[in-house]
């Protein structure tokens, strides 16, 4: 007989639920991010409009990317995404950025934005641990070293 306290994939129910829950956090946080990015892509303006322009856009791709990693993540748990904007804004940190144009603003922003994520990936990443999560805890692992180095290199373009 199965043990009902155990998910389909053989984790504990309110372990992944509390996982779930920083998933869905962190999910909306990476929407503001996206949405982010997508303006600062679309309305930058100056003499690094070209570098800036292509960095912006595959830094939203991959934003991109990770909202659905995140997302399927949530359902793989046997939970439901945040999917409205209403609650990615109600839940978020990271906030709306508007007619941002200067490229070195939209850097900050980003790294301030990056901060926030990378500190709600340690977080998942350490509950995750402590259940046992494998996936959730490499897939944050895979998002904290890319970003790391990230925020290295934007770091160092500032200087």
């Amino acid at each position: 007989m199965a043990n009902s306290n155990l998910s389909n994939i053989g984790l504990d129910k309110k372990d992944s639920n509390d996982i779930a829950n920083h998933l869905n956090d962190l999910l909306s946080n990476y929407q503001m991010f996206y949405m982010n990015l997508r303006g600062f892509h679309w309305n930058i303006k100056g003499k690094k409009f070209f570098e800036l322009h292509l960095k912006f856009e595959e830094l939203y791709n991959d934003a991109l990317i990770k909202v659905d990693e995140i997302a399927e993540r949530v359902l793989t748990l046997s939970n439901t995404p945040i999917h409205t904007f209403t609650k990615y804004i109600d839940n978020s940190e990271i906030k709306a950025s508007e007619n941002v144009v200067d490229g070195d603003k939209a850097v900050d922003n980003i790294l301030d934005s990056l901060s926030i994520l990378l500190k709600k990936e340690r977080a998942t990443l350490k509950i995750a641990a402590d259940a046992e999560d494998e996936g959730t805890v490499s897939l944050m692992s895979d998002y904290i070293t890319q970003q790391e180095k990230l925020v290295w290199m934007l770091s160092a373009y500032k200087d």
